[in-house]
């Protein structure tokens, strides 16, 4: 009898190549490389510095999202969140000015969380699609918010200086917000890859009805899901209170096509299974440097909506395309495949 040879695991050079996010890594190096060949002032620290400022806020957005879509769900309702949890904040400090900060801002993440409960508790018990659940929690948060500020507008003169420092200190040359980001994007992806809860979402994700055959609650994974996105999006509050300062209730409104299309471009596919908290950071980072990129080279704002497009079309075909390798892969392992 001879033993089949055993299969070794691939080592770290490989996993990288194979990795998905690569591409999103060249492309972003690439676009980064033909726009400081046109214009040298946008590799400045300060041109960089604000990059990342810019990225951050959606790249958290896009770590929390990611847990969603993995599910085979996605979360509309983020930027409305992060809307009512930024103005929270600021009421917060004027009623209590005296108010630690890291009270003020676990306040606004305990906050997204609640209402990320309510999208998930809508969606689990009830269920009822998460596009539909979410579209309408995005209006009904917006509108919530419009009535609290009453036309009124939080000027930065309000809110406490230790905040507003947080939101322009560097560590090394990178901000705070920017680290806040790569910390989150770390853990999102360490919880996802490491914890058997975690990677329960991507078996939900890949197949629903297998994933409850095998016993797994999917309902309050899915629950568990959208707790994180509400959380995520109250902490870019707090984010968005601490960059800008003046708070109103228009803050955040539109960034949550803005947050999928981070999220898909940076690997995580629509249809759920597979994709990484990082890469979906990575995409946020993509999007703000095309963004930044063509206007640095004074090209027409047009292009950069239908830049965005393409690349979601592209993606959206790539993960089609690996699904299909895999498809076939699997029926030339199985004994029983054709």
């Amino acid at each position: 009898m001879t033993a089949s040879p055993l299969r070794t695991a691939p080592g770290p050079v490989s996993r990288i190549l194979h990795a998905r996010e690569l591409g999103i890594v060249l492309a972003l190096v690439a676009l980064v490389t033909v726009t400081a060949l046109r214009n040298p002032r946008f590799l400045s620290p300060q041109s960089l510095r604000d990059l990342l400022l810019s990225a951050s806020i959606v790249a958290v957005l896009a770590v929390g999202q990611t847990a969603v879509i993995v599910t085979r769900n996605v979360d509309l309702s983020v930027g409305s969140i992060l809307g009512l949890t930024a103005f929270g904040i600021g009421k917060l400090f004027i009623a209590a000015p005296g108010l630690p900060v890291a009270i003020g801002i676990l306040v606004a993440v305990l906050g997204g969380a609640l209402l990320g409960a309510l999208n998930g508790g809508l969606i689990a018990a009830a269920r009822v699609p998460a596009l539909v659940v979410t579209l309408g929690t995005l209006y009904i948060f917006r509108g919530v918010d419009f009535a609290w500020a009453s036309g009124q507008q939080i000027n930065a003169a309000d809110m406490p200086d230790t905040l507003l420092t947080l939101g322009t200190q560097t560590v090394l040359g990178v901000p705070v917000l920017a680290i806040t980001a790569v910390v989150v994007a770390a853990l999102a992806s360490w919880y996802l890859a490491s914890y058997r809860s975690g990677r329960e979402l991507y078996a939900i994700g890949s197949d629903p009805d297998a994933a409850r055959l095998y016993g797994i609650d999917v309902g309050r994974r899915v629950l568990g899901a959208f707790v994180f996105s509400g959380a995520t999006a109250g902490l870019a509050g707090a984010m968005y209170a601490a960059r800008f300062g003046t708070l109103d209730a228009t803050a955040g409104r539109g960034i949550e096509l803005e947050v999928v299309a981070a999220a898909v471009v940076g690997g995580v596919a629509i249809f759920g299974g597979s994709g990484t908290a990082y890469g979906a950071a990575i995409g946020a980072l993509l999007l703000t440097t095309i963004s930044t990129s063509l206007a640095v080279l004074r090209i027409n704002p047009f292009w950069q909506q239908a830049v965005v497009g393409l690349l979601i079309l592209l993606a959206i075909g790539l993960d089609r395309l690996l699904t299909l390798r895999a498809e076939r892969s699997l029926r030339r392992r199985s004994p029983h495949g054709r």
